[in-house]
């Protein structure tokens, strides 16, 4: 089984909003403010994935700002999954009010209590609904700090509570510049991951390179239950990474991403069959790992 653990899709008619959404989402401006950013349908995933003979994608939502367009995207996720007969896995979104950030674990005062209980509330109507992970998450677009929060408590309360991953945008402190490359600081995964041990984090893109310190014990410890997908890897990393990356944190911990529609599911999967691994860590990578993850 051939499966993608990072693919992004959006309504049509949020895709049809698309000049009107730049004014008002700044991490969708940084993006998709670039005419040739592709903004794919669930059926387009579909179609790419059956050109490269993939079984199934996941599917994942965008750090959006308003309360609104973060129930209509997940609405539409669910909607999609569930009609795809198992095909399409869904991710969605959370969204912290307009006050994210704002108040800290000693705040007792009733409107963050409102907020909190709010976003339990629409996290276990998800789950129900059939919301199997919880992202693609970028806090820091989203005003919070996962590292130390009560947006964090939340995430991990709902990660332990269902049993839903947390999908986090990580992006390497150093390379090129790329629109969207602002991400989640590797210090602030690495101390959510310290501060969360029994949740299950899927770091995007290589986890921004913190696998490359694994050599630390401490390291090796604190992310023993996180994940690394390869999403976009192309633009970032030699194919060499996968070797490097597998001698650090095991072949076990690497899930294969296309990050489509950035690029098809062929592209993806031709390149990643051709970074030099084994039968069995080519098996694991592309389908293994995530679908004894999720318990597929």
């Amino acid at each position: 089984m051939i499966i993608d653990s990072h693919a992004h899709v959006f309504p049509p008619e949020v895709t049809a909003r698309r000049a009107e959404l730049l004014a008002d989402e700044p991490a969708f401006a940084e993006i998709y403010g670039d005419a040739a950013a592709k903004m794919a349908t669930a059926d387009e995933v579909l179609a790419s994935m059956a050109e490269a003979a993939v079984d199934r994608t996941i599917i994942v939502n965008f750090a959006w700002h308003s309360e609104a367009i973060v129930d209509e995207t997940n609405a539409y996720i669910i909607e999609q999954a569930a009609r795809s007969g198992g095909r399409l896995i869904p991710f969605v979104s959370v969204y912290f009010g307009e006050n994210a950030g704002a108040h800290g674990r000693a705040e007792t005062d009733d409107a963050p209590a409102i907020v909190r209980n709010d976003v339990r509330t629409k996290l276990r109507r998800l789950a129900t609904s059939g919301a199997r992970g919880i992202g693609e998450l970028r806090p820091e677009s989203s005003g919070y700090n996962l590292a130390n929060s009560d947006e964090a408590d939340l995430l991990a309360w709902a990660a332990a509570a269902f049993d839903l991953p947390v999908l986090v945008h990580a992006s390497e402190p150093v390379g090129h510049a790329y629109r969207g490359k602002h991400g989640l600081a590797l210090d602030a995964l690495y101390a959510f991951a310290r501060a969360q041990s029994g949740v299950t984090i899927i770091a995007a893109h290589w986890g921004g390179g913190l696998p490359f310190f694994a050599l630390m014990p401490e390291v090796r410890e604190a992310i023993d239950s996180m994940y690394f997908d390869t999403a976009a890897s192309h633009l970032l990393y030699d194919p060499e990474i996968y070797r490097r990356v597998i001698d650090l944190v095991g072949a076990e911990k690497i899930l294969w991403a296309s990050d489509y529609p950035l690029t098809s599911h062929s592209k993806a999967l031709e390149r990643t069959r051709d970074a030099a691994l084994t039968d069995a860590e080519l098996a694991a990578i592309t389908g293994g790992n995530i679908a004894r993850l999720l318990s597929l």
